[in-house]
């Protein structure tokens, strides 16, 4: 039934190559990641009952009621997901292996009779969909899952290291949609130290904003400078100046 739109921690799962596979080989490693699904909340104690699921073909997208923790989702889900991967691999042969990339965003959700819809879960399903996230999977040949959240999770979650949660496992990666708009996300493979394959693009002086510090060689003095422009002259320590003439000088 059609209602208002209610806060959600939203959860994407996307089955990595499914299109390429042979239509039986597609219907198997669906079952396949809905086995693992299964078997992680379970072993999460993540309940049914605080979960909403919406096939998506060749994934699923999750709405997790407010009520839970997102350290349960975080944490403990993604572990015991990542788990059940590494099982079910064990079982199955290499045309079946099924791994997954998994995206964790969190905002407003409406339902009408058709499924789910907001703002928020567009976003969820753009990172999950990124190119970024698939290189990412696509350079760790180990891995069984990676796993995105977006700046939103990492600023109230991630970095705060609750339940296991590794802050120095995630890597910050920021892509932009086909209609422009930007996204910032933090991205982690389970098994790695960090995130294989993300570009190396370290900020430049022109991108950073005015009002933050650049860091200063040791033992150096730093500007801090919070206005767009600067009228004049702008010296961290001794300035040195050469007069050539008699007169007084004002600096």
């Amino acid at each position: 039934m059609a209602g208002d739109a209610t806060h959600h921690w939203i959860v994407v799962l996307d089955i990595e190559n499914f299109s390429s596979r042979r239509d039986p080989v597609q219907r198997r490693v669906r079952a396949a990641m809905y086995r693992v699904l299964g078997g992680a909340m379970e072993r999460a104690e993540l309940a049914a009952a605080d979960t909403v699921a919406e096939d998506r073909g060749d994934g699923v997208l999750m709405l997790v009621s407010s009520s839970v923790s997102p350290v349960l989702i975080a944490g403990p889900f993604v572990r015991e997901l990542d788990e059940e991967l590494r099982e079910y691999a064990q079982e199955a042969n290499e045309d079946h292996a099924v791994r997954l990339r998994m995206a964790l965003h969190q905002g407003l959700a409406a339902r009408d009779e058709k499924g789910w819809s907001g703002d928020a879960v567009n976003t969820a399903s753009r990172i999950v969909d990124a190119q970024p996230l698939r290189d990412v999977l696509a350079a760790a040949p180990s891995a069984r899952m990676v796993f995105a959240v977006s700046d939103e999770i990492h600023h109230s979650v991630i970095r705060h290291s609750h339940r296991g949660i590794d802050p120095a496992a995630y890597l910050p990666c920021d892509f932009t949609t086909k209609h422009g708009e930007k996204i910032g996300t933090w991205i982690t493979v389970p098994g790695y130290a960090a995130p294989p394959g993300l570009p190396a693009t370290p900020p430049t002086v022109a991108d950073a904003p005015y009002d933050e510090q650049s860091p200063a060689a040791p033992g150096q003095p730093s500007v801090t400078q919070h206005a767009q422009t600067v009228q004049g002259d702008q010296v961290a320590g001794d300035k040195h100046v050469t007069v050539h003439n008699t007169g007084s000088v004002r600096l």
